[in-house]
């Protein structure tokens, strides 16, 4: 059966939906792949970083009712898991763009608020005005193209961040890293400043720095444990993944220096 797919006209550029034969759908926003659904499947993943991200989360965290925002949206991937994974749980997705959040409404069998709200605005804004203690997990997934903003990096930005946690809230950024690590390293410089314990996530080669690829960057008051629960998720997938512990997060922090935010530009 040939491949269906269908394009829209967004806010930041065009979406693009591939339907494929076994009657999931894949996401692209600007030919960059976002999510992958598959209907009445919730539970299922697809892409190894988001499970990895789900296998952080669940296996080193218990709350009873958690509190999940989750910065980028897309097509919601991960708020449907967790909305199904924890029923009881809320989720807050922040998207910057008012037409692909529709779009994911209306496409993707994406759970009604309050089990998964999503809001538009800018995420760095959005954040910087969260309640203290308000949350428990923030999950940040927003790229412009292969780079996460750069205000989604920055001392400040994770200043906001850890003050919206918990007492054992924990903070999950999904990092675009290059070969060199460069994004990875400054990234946890600034983390290490903030969060008391870190910890990463990510694929043998990516941590040797063999290619550009994803690695999970965990932050948190609380101590981030590895667990063998946590190891055998990490090691059964497709792309199988080790947890590296908050030692070895400062020691790969330590060449680099943390990023701050851009200076403001006066008024004209």
């Amino acid at each position: 059966m040939a491949q269906k797919s269908e394009t829209f006209e967004i806010d930041t550029g065009i979406a693009e939906i591939v339907h494929e034969p076994d009657g999931s759908m894949l996401l692209l926003v600007n030919g960059v792949p976002s999510s992958h659904i598959v209907p009445g499947e919730p539970e299922r993943l697809d892409f190894e970083y988001m499970r990895w991200i789900a296998a952080a989360v669940e296996e080193t965290r218990s709350w009873e009712k958690p509190r999940l925002t989750h910065l980028g949206g897309a097509g919601c991937s991960l708020p449907r898991y967790f909305a199904h994974v924890w029923p009881h749980s809320r989720n807050t997705v922040v998207e910057w763009d008012m037409d692909l959040a529709q779009l994911a409404r209306e496409k993707f069998d994406i759970p009604r608020s309050p089990l998964v709200k999503i809001r538009v605005g800018d995420a760095r804004e959005v954040t910087d005005g969260f309640v203290e203690a308000s949350r428990d997990v923030i999950i940040r997934d927003v790229f412009e193209s292969a780079a996460t903003p750069r205000s989604l990096t920055t001392l400040p930005f994770f200043r906001s961040c850890l003050h919206s946690l918990s007492s054992d809230g924990l903070y999950v950024a999904n990092c675009g890293s290059r070969s060199d690590l460069k994004e990875a390293r400054e990234e946890l410089a600034g983390m290490a400043e903030v969060f008391p314990h870190l910890a990463v996530i990510a694929d043998p080669p990516m941590l040797k720095g063999r290619r550009y690829g994803n690695i999970i960057l965990l932050g948190s008051r609380a101590e981030i444990r590895d667990t063998p629960q946590l190891t055998r998720r990490l090691l059964g997938g497709g792309v199988p993944a080790h947890f590296k512990d908050d030692a070895w997060a400062r020691d790969m922090a330590a060449s680099a220096s943390p990023r701050e935010d851009e200076p403001s530009q006066p008024d004209a």
